[in-house]
């Protein structure tokens, strides 16, 4: 019971400021509709319980599972089993996370289906599951987390250099491959390897940077595509489909109460299926340990439906409305700067952002504060959303997005070899699942109000890429968090 108070109590501190500043700028300087704003307060009504519920069952089912899986893939002496496993493992829980679904679904709408919803999340799942396994695999053979890293990015990049038309939605889907349901899995998967390690100091590395890894494959997924479809200059606009009657309160919730339970079950399913066959093959659990995993999946089933109800009943249309509204006031600094307000509250909402920070601090045994860690993840999530409008609002061509992501990911492997081992992999699984769900959604939905109020700005061109620079700043600010601690650490001789 006192754990799930204390759960309560996070969540509440995390969701309310997100709440008051959209009703502040209701009342001020981003009149919404009465309407819209009655939604908003529902749906975050909606996240709340969701996020509690979710957590709940997160911590009965998905992390112990991952931790047991873990713990199994490292002890085999047959290679090729932890090959095929991961693959599978990372194939299914990409294809059904709900993110990579949702980021498919409105780029297949926005390019009047250029490139069909479903062809995006195999492309995904196929990367992704392809670097989760050599990230299970590095950890097995103790690769360097380091060296792995910078031969991914120099990879990703190249491509990248060949596939203009794709970078956007490519790099994006790198963020939106970690979230809610896959990252739990992959840190306790992570964990449960890293905690056979003989070596203590070995062990706590190699906790981190699955993550961080396994982003990188959905990378590589869709820059392929440059290969096979050619967009010529690729662009388009957002046209809005009426899904239910927006005069109605309720109408939007009821619609997606329809929708959320067969997409959650869809996601979460095979995730629920490799726990049985695990249980039966490999872990044997005991009734009462099996049981309680079981109630688990139930938990966090419930909570997902909840969760993904209010944030996308409640949370898309404001978060689109407001961006709409503040880049029509004509000062710059306003939907820039608000923005970044934005995106610090945001992400004390992310679920996954919840669930790695608390084992970065239980992995560090207290070294590393929670607080802290959730700080420099704000201050690089403001910076994140804060540029990626600047080059909205600014005329066509001015920055791209190359001029971004080129020297802020040149900097942040730099970084890796001036600060602890420990902190490249958590920078990197940090960036990871720092878009998540509401990242998808609210900033998202923010950054394609802004581009549609602007004359010169193009909705598929520069609205995408929000999503990976909420990958890459986070990485930054963690890295000089690490920086930050070296130094101390030399100051204090240890």
């Amino acid at each position: 019971m006192n754990v799930l108070l204390h759960k309560v109590k996070e969540v509440l501190i995390a969701v309310l400021p997100v709440v008051i500043f959209v009703v502040v700028l209701r009342f001020t300087i981003a009149p919404v509709s009465t309407l819209m704003l009655f939604q908003f307060l529902i749906g975050a009504l909606a996240v709340k319980i969701g996020l509690i519920v979710l957590l709940f069952g997160i911590e009965l089912a998905i992390l112990p599972l991952g931790d047991h899986m873990g713990t199994v893939f490292f002890k085999s002496n047959k290679l090729w089993f932890i090959i095929i496993t991961v693959f599978i493992l990372g194939f299914f829980v990409n294809f059904a996370e709900p993110d990579v679904k949702v980021l498919a679904e409105q780029f297949a709408a926005i390019t009047n289906n250029l490139i069909a919803a479903n062809t995006i999340r195999v492309l995904v799942a196929v990367g992704a599951g392809m670097m989760l396994t050599l990230g299970a695999v590095r950890i097995v053979k103790n690769y360097s987390l380091r060296l792995v890293l910078v031969i991914a990015y120099i990879a990703a990049f190249s491509l990248a250099f060949l596939s203009p038309d794709f970078m956007s939605i490519a790099f994006d889907a790198s963020g939106a491959a970690t979230g809610a349901i896959t990252v739990p899995l992959v840190l306790a998967l992570a964990l449960g390897m890293a905690s056979m390690e003989k070596d203590s100091i070995a062990g706590e590395e190699n906790s981190f940077g699955m993550v961080g890894i396994m982003a990188c494959g959905a990378i590589f997924g869709l820059l392929i595509l440059n290969f096979f479809v050619k967009p010529d200059g690729m662009s388009g606009t957002q046209e809005i489909t009426k899904l239910y009657d927006d005069t109605k309160l309720m109408a939007p919730f009821l619609y997606y109460l329809r929708k959320e339970p067969r997409v959650t079950l869809e996601s979460l399913l095979p995730i629920f299926l490799i726990f049985l066959l695990f249980q039966k093959f490999k872990l044997h659990l005991p009734k009462k340990a099996f049981h309680k995993m079981f109630m688990g999946f139930i938990y966090t089933y419930i909570g997902l439906v909840i969760f993904f109800v209010g944030v996308h009943a409640g949370f898309m249309n404001m978060g689109k409305e407001i961006g709409y509204q503040l880049a029509l006031l004509g000062n710059k600094a306003v939907p820039i700067g608000l923005g970044a307000i934005l995106g610090m509250l945001i992400i004390l909402t992310e679920p996954a952002v919840y669930v790695l920070t608390h084992q970065i601090e239980d992995v560090t045994s207290g070294y590393l504060k929670r607080k802290t860690v959730l700080t420099f993840l704000a201050i690089g999530m403001a910076f994140a959303v804060g540029l990626h409008v600047l080059r909205i609002i600014l005329p066509a061509g001015m920055i791209t997005l190359w001029h971004y992501l080129l020297p802020g990911y040149c900097f942040a492997l730099i970084m890796m070899f001036f600060t602890p081992k420990m902190f490249t992999g958590i920078s990197f699984d940090s960036g990871a699942v720092s878009s998540g769900p509401m990242t998808v959604t609210f900033i998202l939905a923010y950054s394609q109000g802004v581009a549609e109020a602007i004359p010169h700005a193009d909705v598929l061109r520069d609205s995408f890429g929000v999503i990976v620079m909420v990958t890459m700043m986070p990485v930054i600010s963690l890295q000089l968090l690490g920086f930050i601690y070296k130094m101390k650490s030399k100051k204090v001789g240890v």
